[in-house]
């Protein structure tokens, strides 16, 4: 276990999911350095209050940008195992910037690439946590099919991951789109049978499923708000909680 004196954290050890979007920035493709380095310290003032991270992020941000507009990979197992390689280029930035902040990383990969990261063992990978290594996981499940919300809600739940962390540019999840819809509202609570009636499209119905059936809650909260990572794990009221109790939801 790390050195650190763990303080008051609701949740140790997480599992947080980021887009390939996020990276973005304000770019058209590709990866915002800045946007990088910020995730980075967020993930590292984590790391320092005790909690052990895992990490999934997608590859939104370069594959997107490889066809012209109009035009598509025709075969979607092909296309899949692009997107996994644009993860591992993701990956692999996220374990650079976090190395340059002093996080002791491991990168593991579903598929093999020997020479960059490690292959997936769930005993490794655990062992990397307790440690207080930061365990990135690429190439998503490793099998066409399965988006990279999928492979979190996977090792999440291999890893015995308390809580799988949905980072995103909103505030939770809210009755509808809130960068579409004005009068959107958030709630501060929600069943995960619920967001799937609704669709209100968290994350794609085999990762919710895959919860579910691990009785995993899921996190929505705000990533690019500075600090939410850590009050996240510290219990404040932050974002939306999507549990498996049953129940109505419960408004912000």
């Amino acid at each position: 276990m790390p050195d650190a004196d763990p303080g008051p954290l609701k949740y140790r050890r997480v599992l947080l999911k980021l887009s390939g979007e996020a990276l973005l920035g304000e770019r058209e493709f590709g990866i915002d350095h800045a946007v990088l380095e910020r995730y980075a310290m967020e993930v590292k003032d984590a790391v320092d209050a005790g909690a052990e991270v895992a990490l999934v992020i997608g590859g939104g941000n370069i594959f997107r940008g490889v066809s012209p507009a109009g035009r598509r990979i025709s075969t979607r197992s092909h296309a899949d195992y692009m997107g996994m390689l644009a993860t591992m280029i993701n990956a692999m930035a996220l374990q650079d910037a976090l190395e340059a902040a002093e996080v002791h990383t491991r990168l593991v990969s579903a598929i093999e690439m020997k020479e960059i990261a490690e292959p997936f063992i769930r005993r490794r990978a655990v062992r990397h946590l307790e440690k207080g290594r930061v365990v990135i996981f690429g190439a998503g499940t490793g099998h066409p099919y399965f988006s990279t919300d999928t492979a979190a809600a996977l090792r999440a739940a291999e890893v015995d991951a308390e809580v799988l962390l949905k980072g995103t540019r909103v505030d939770g999840v809210f009755t509808a789109d809130p960068e579409r819809d004005p009068d959107a509202q958030r709630f501060a609570e929600i069943s995960g049978r619920e967001v799937l009636a609704r669709d209100l499209g968290v994350m794609d119905h085999t990762a919710i499923t895959l919860a579910k059936e691990s009785g995993l809650p899921i996190l929505v909260f705000n990533m690019n708000s500075p600090g939410n990572l850590l009050r996240v794990l510290r219990g404040e009221a932050i974002g939306t909680l999507v549990h498996w109790n049953g129940g109505a939801a419960v408004p912000a």
